[in-house]
């Protein structure tokens, strides 16, 4: 079975959020899994110079106005072939893949992923490149949505998949930008690409992918709701039979304690004892009072309104009131960045707080934080919970999206007894104050070390990894080629 899995952002190349993680893991559990994979990723600045030997295939006539160079090499650490689309004018920037970084989102966007869709549908009928073409096209977000509207346009027999990793994000532009990317002016309707007046890469996934999939089993639901639908509902409602949710996994080589280059010490579940050593490390990297005894919590996330990181703040004073100690990496929302910044500078070797992304920094604050704090108000999988439960810092999470099908609560028996599939606390509404009743529920539990390191032990237990997600990926491809 051949796959093209079409992305706009990839580890270890370039990373903005999850995304990335599962499109370096999942092409690399598929491929073990016995598919021919290739991987499809616009040739962002310095991207073909981290990659080895990379061979230009020829040009592509994607629009009347765009030529496109196309190269192939492979994924860094992998054998799995990396196809990258150079295109100087659109790739070649400063600033993040989507943003610029003063001034917000591209203006260009949709020229710039519409034009890694209308590739990928290159890709997948007969061309000059390549003799292989693939049965499948997997689709990831908003920025792959036109592929399945492309392939339908161009008349590919492949089949194609949409992954739905975020439906918050939904790539709206105004309605002109269908005569740039040659969209078909009749399809610009309800039953079509067309969403409130305006052109959706969203809606056209959605609309025109054979098989729809999104990356937790609760997630799939909730986005048949108001609540969580932002106004797909309604479609997503008439495609339920279309739709599947398959849990992330994690790629369990880069996270592993036992064996991570960013950790002063390694450790495992039997040698637990010297994640305290890591604990201690980054409280000294970070500024924090070395003390082993206060719980140490940690958050790696984008600081917004998403994520519920309004509510830590909230309940801040509280929390640290108890002798906890909290370090926080993250960029987002200006005004949140703020507050906590001025967090920690209202609680020296308390609070440390990074604004900004950093890798190795992640690690060390997943491996040497003893909890965990991740209030998603939604949160259609999320990684870092499964991060935790792999380096034995317990989750706390809401029970939202992946998050409620990961990490398992439970109620400590009046004996003192922990429910053996207990992995970490899970809140039971989504508010200020019944955050700060679970972490504090979560710091009394700590204060016990019997107990605590048998909620370790059965966190790092869990399988997390991508082997049983991918085998229901190929459940997916088998069901789609067969239909």
């Amino acid at each position: 079975m051949r796959l093209l899995f079409v992305t706009s952002e990839i580890f270890p190349l370039i990373k903005t959020g999850g995304l990335a993680d599962v499109s370096g893991a999942l092409p690399a559990a598929l491929t073990a899994a016995g598919l021919d994979v290739q991987i499809l990723l616009p040739a962002y600045r310095g991207i073909l110079a981290q990659c080895e030997s990379p061979q230009r295939l020829g040009a592509l006539q994607a629009f009347h106005d765009i030529r496109c160079d196309i190269y192939r090499t492979t994924l860094p650490g992998t054998n799995i072939p990396l196809l990258l689309i150079d295109d100087l004018a659109l790739y070649d920037r400063y600033g993040g893949p989507y943003h610029h970084p003063v001034y917000g989102d591209w203006q260009d966007n949709p020229l710039r992923f519409g034009l890694l869709s209308k590739v990928a549908a290159m890709l997948s009928v007969p061309n000059m490149l390549q003799p292989w073409q693939p049965d499948i096209v997997h689709c990831n977000d908003w920025q792959t949505g036109l592929t399945p509207y492309y392939l339908r346009q161009m008349g590919s027999q492949a089949k194609s998949i949409f992954s739905i990793h975020n439906l918050a994000f939904q790539g709206n532009f105004h309605a002109d930008w269908r005569y740039r990317l040659t969209l078909n002016e009749n399809d610009f309707q309800a039953e079509g690409y067309e969403f409130y007046g305006h052109l959706s890469f969203m809606k056209a996934g959605l609309y025109y992918a054979d098989a729809l999939s999104t990356v937790s089993p609760t997630y799939a639901k909730e986005i048949q709701t108001e609540q969580f639908g932002f106004g797909f509902q309604g479609l997503l409602q008439h495609r339920a039979q279309d739709l599947t949710g398959i849990l992330n996994g994690i790629d369990t080589e880069v996270w592993d304690p036992a064996i991570d280059p960013y950790l002063p010490v390694n450790y495992d579940a039997f040698t637990l004892s010297r994640k305290n050593e890591v604990k201690q490390a980054l409280q000294t990297e970070l500024g924090l009072q070395p003390l082993v005894t206060a719980p140490l919590l940690g958050v790696v996330s984008r600081l917004t309104h998403q994520k519920g990181l309004d509510m830590l703040v909230e309940i801040a004073h509280e929390l640290l009131a108890s002798g906890c100690q909290l370090a926080v990496l993250g960029s987002g929302e200006a005004a949140l960045e703020q507050q906590y910044l001025a967090l920690m500078q209202q609680y020296p070797g308390q609070v440390a707080v990074t604004i900004g992304y950093n890798e190795p920094l992640s690690h060390r604050i997943m491996a040497g934080t003893d909890i965990f704090v991740m209030p998603s108000r939604f949160e259609p999988c999320g990684l870092n919970q499964m991060y935790g439960l792999r380096y034995g810092t317990i989750p706390v999470v809401a029970n939202t999206g992946g998050l409620a099908d990961s990490v398992q609560g439970g109620e400590i028996t009046a004996t003192g007894d922990l429910p053996p599939t207990m992995t970490g606390l899970v809140m039971a509404e989504n508010n200020p104050s019944t955050l700060l009743v679970t972490l504090r529920q979560a710091i009394q539990l700590y204060a016990n070390s019997g107990q605590w390191h048998q909620l370790q032990k059965q966190a790092m237990r869990q399988d997390v990894s991508w082997e049983t997600s991918a085998k229901h990926y190929l459940d997916e491809y088998k069901k789609l080629l067969s239909s």
